[in-house]
C-alpha cells in the first residue's frame, strides 16, 4: 500500500509540475505535509544534494524520497523498491504525454490552440519556480519552526545569511572568482556547512 501511494503522489507531481525540476518543490512540500515521510529540513538537504548531483533535480529528489521512505519500511531492498517506485511515478506522466503528442505531432505542430496553451503555461511555470526559490530561501535563511512562532531575531539563520552574501559577492562582484565553475562554489559551501555544523 505504501508503494502504491508513493507512486500516486509522485505521479501527481509529474503530471502537474510544469517547468522543470524546481517546479516539483512546492509539490514536495505538500507531500511532506500530507504523508510525514520527510521534514522540511530533509527537503532542504534533498534540494542541496539534488542540485549538486548529475541528472534532473526532480528525478533525483523523487528517487531520494522513495529511498528514504522504503528504508523506513525495512532494509536496502525496500529502499531500492521505494526509489524505483517514486522515480517511475514521477516520469510516467511525461512519458505518456510525450507518446500522445508524438502520435499527433503533425496536426499539433502549427495549431494556434497548442501555441496558446503553451503561452498560458508560462506564467504558471514561472509561479511554481518562484515559489520553489522563495521556499528554499526561507528554509535556508530562517528557522521555519521559530518563524511559525513569531518574528524575532532568533528566527534568522545568521550563518546562512552570511554564506548567501559571501556567495553573492564572490559570484557577482569579485572579478577573480566571478568566472569560476558553479561546482567550485557548491564544494566550498559544502565544506563551510560541515565546518559550521561540527
Amino acid at each position: 500500500m505504501l508503494y502504491l501511494r508513493l507512486f500516486f503522489e509522485f505521479f501527481k507531481t509529474g503530471l502537474f509540475a510544469v517547468g522543470g525540476g524546481m517546479a516539483t518543490i512546492p509539490f514536495l512540500y505538500d507531500i511532506s505535509d500530507a504523508t510525514g515521510w520527510f521534514t522540511y529540513n530533509d527537503l532542504a538537504n534533498m534540494i542541496a544534494v539534488g542540485e549538486s548531483t548529475p541528472g534532473p533535480i526532480g528525478v533525483n529528489m523523487a528517487t531520494y524520497v522513495g529511498y528514504l521512505t522504503g528504508m523506513s519500511q525495512g532494509g536496502i531492498l525496500s529502499a531500492l523498491l521505494g526509489a524505483v517506485t517514486a522515480t517511475l511515478g514521477l516520469i510516467t506522466p511525461s512519458v505518456i504525454i510525450i507518446m500522445i503528442i508524438a502520435s499527433f505531432l503533425e496536426s499539433f505542430r502549427n495549431s494556434r490552440y497548442v501555441e496558446a496553451a503553451f503561452y498560458g503555461l508560462r506564467p504558471a511555470s514561472t509561479g511554481l519556480i518562484t515559489a520553489a526559490g522563495l521556499s528554499v530561501a526561507v528554509s535556508n535563511l530562517f528557522f521555519p519552526d521559530a518563524l511559525a512562532q513569531g518574528v524575532s531575531l532568533a528566527v534568522v539563520n545568521w550563518k546562512g545569511c552570511v554564506l548567501a552574501v559571501v556567495l553573492w559577492l564572490l559570484t557577482n562582484k569579485v572579478k577573480k572568482t566571478k568566472g569560476l565553475h558553479p561546482i567550485v562554489f557548491i564544494g566550498l559551501s559544502a565544506v563551510v556547512g560541515i565546518v559550521f555544523s561540527m
